[in-house]
């Protein structure tokens, strides 16, 4: 399967939600988060610094429910300003 290059939005929104997503972390480690959201600390390093642009739902979710945030208010912070 061959997958086509994400575009210069999709990089950024991805970027976006690995700030979101270190920010919310705040003092927590990010061993402790990943373990609460049944991933790996090397997934999550991937998602924070936007080597893992696109995350699967589940994903997003599992670390939303980790992070005490909602679906809603996380997929409104990705939105970018002015869309």
């Amino acid at each position: 399967m061959v997958r086509t290059p994400l575009t210069p939005e999709e990089r950024e929104r991805g970027e976006r939600l690995g700030r979101l997503l270190r920010e919310a972390r705040g003092s927590r480690s990010m061993v402790d988060v990943a373990a609460s959201a049944g991933i790996s600390a090397e997934t999550l390093r991937k998602i924070e610094t936007g080597r893992a642009p696109t995350p699967a739902f589940f994903t997003v979710a599992a670390l939303a429910r980790a992070l005490d945030l909602s679906m809603d208010e996380l997929a409104g912070l990705c939105v970018p300003a002015g869309v």
